[in-house]
């Protein structure tokens, strides 16, 4: 499958990159938490690498001893891409804390590439054309969030309000954790999604979701419109979600609000805040080209394809026997 892969991609141009797994700088997300380490003398070690290599005026956090274990690659090819490298892909090991479970490992495969020039349009095309290929379902059929909320749940996912919303959860017998707060709409949308919706997606194909709520745009454009919509989409298949894209946020300054905003979600959910300084925002400000961005697990794309129900089955070591 990886062979297929890599056929895939360089059949269409793409360049295959690698880049750090360990890193100054991390994802700023509300449901990712990554892990760290501590390294003594990391300004020292750094200046001494930069000194070797004749790159006296890198940019180098002399006072940062905390590195990250990456939960995506997206910093770091999106600093190629404002470098100029083009439509790039990579498989890369990444980790994330409090993650395990029949779809979970903390460390696992995850497939993420870039097409500069793309739009929303392209980049679920080629979304498709890659699950097609892999997988052999089927091509993807479109449907929007809100067609999909309306659907399976009978209600605008835009325009209803916290309490219509928690009235269709209890309505589906579907009881809230405790730690959901009341106010709190993008939580009860995501109890939707992953209790109503998520599991009726992709069974005669493969659904390619579009157009979520603009406050669950993380890293994508927000279009604007009535209402205004994230330009970001999953792909699910028999229920399980296999990518999520965005046609990527380019401003660095709204990038920066949207990470305080995200850190203030984090601290009200009792975990620690993340940098919110990086080096991404250096170069989106140098200049990153348009684009779309997708990232696949591909240990989930493994066990669909064997027939599996759990990743475990089709990794050689999962978490408990690392």
């Amino acid at each position: 499958m990886l062979r297929r892969l890599r056929e895939f991609f360089d059949s269409r141009g793409f360049l295959e990159v690698e880049t750090p797994i360990l890193s100054a700088d991390t994802v700023v997300d509300r449901h990712l938490d990554p892990f760290s380490t501590e390294i003594d003398g990391i300004g020292r070690l750094a200046a001494a690498g930069t000194a070797a290599c004749g790159c006296a005026g890198t940019d180098v956090p002399s006072a940062a001893k905390r590195l990250w274990l990456q939960t995506s690659p997206e910093f770091h090819m999106k600093r190629l891409l404002a470098a100029g490298a083009g439509a790039i892909y990579q498989v890369a090991r990444v980790f994330r804390r409090d993650e395990l479970g029949p779809l979970h490992n903390p460390e696992f495969t995850l497939v993420e590439w870039y097409q500069p020039g793309d739009g929303m349009d392209e980049g679920m095309q080629l979304t498709g054309e890659l699950c097609e290929a892999m997988l052999e379902r089927g091509p993807a059929e479109r449907m929007s969030y809100r067609e999909a909320f309306e659907r399976y749940v009978g209600l605008d996912p835009h325009t209803a309000d916290v309490a219509a919303l928690a009235a269709a959860v209890e309505k589906c017998g579907v009881q809230p954790p405790a730690t959901l707060a009341r106010e709190d709409r993008d939580g009860w949308l995501d109890l939707l999604m992953v209790e109503r919706v998520q599991p009726r997606l992709g069974f005669e194909r493969p659904v390619l979701l579009f157009d979520y709520p603009a406050s669950q745009a993380a890293l994508a454009r927000v279009r604007p419109g009535n209402p205004p919509v994230a330009e970001r989409f999953e792909l699910f298949v028999v229920g399980v979600e296999l990518a999520n894209g965005y046609h990527e946020l380019l401003d660095p300054d709204e990038l920066r609000m949207r990470n305080s905003r995200t850190n203030a979600q984090r601290i009200a959910d009792g975990k620690p805040s993340l940098p919110e300084e990086n080096r991404l925002l250096a170069a989106m400000r140098s200049g990153l080209p348009s684009s779309v961005g997708v990232a696949l697990g591909f240990d989930r794309l493994v066990m669909l394809a064997a027939g599996a129900k759990t990743i475990a089955e089709v990794m050689a070591f999962p978490f408990d026997l690392a």
